[in-house]
């Protein structure tokens, strides 16, 4: 848990972290170290749970996907989700 505080600190500190809300039904996943493996997604089985979610705002998808990649949970076999998010009217 103390690795995901640094983490969250860390995207907290560049002004990455917005809050909740809106996530879009597209993304990408990330598993293994560092997010070695990445596929299209959402791929939800019913087996897997959604623990928690971050919002963070980047300049594109590869800037977030950058930012999920340093995620401890990655070297815990966990999954992360990279979605876009719907902007509000």
């Amino acid at each position: 848990m103390e690795r995901f505080g640094v983490w969250m600190k860390t995207m907290s500190d560049k002004g990455m972290v917005l809050g909740t809300n809106g996530l879009e039904s597209t993304g990408t996943v990330l598993r293994g170290p560092r997010g070695a493996s990445a596929t299209d997604g959402p791929s939800i089985d019913a087996k897997e749970i959604v623990g928690g979610y971050v919002l963070i705002t980047a300049d594109g998808m590869q800037e977030a996907i950058e930012a999920a990649r340093d995620c401890p949970g990655l070297g815990y076999a966990m999954a992360v989700e990279v979605r876009p998010v719907r902007a509000r009217s």
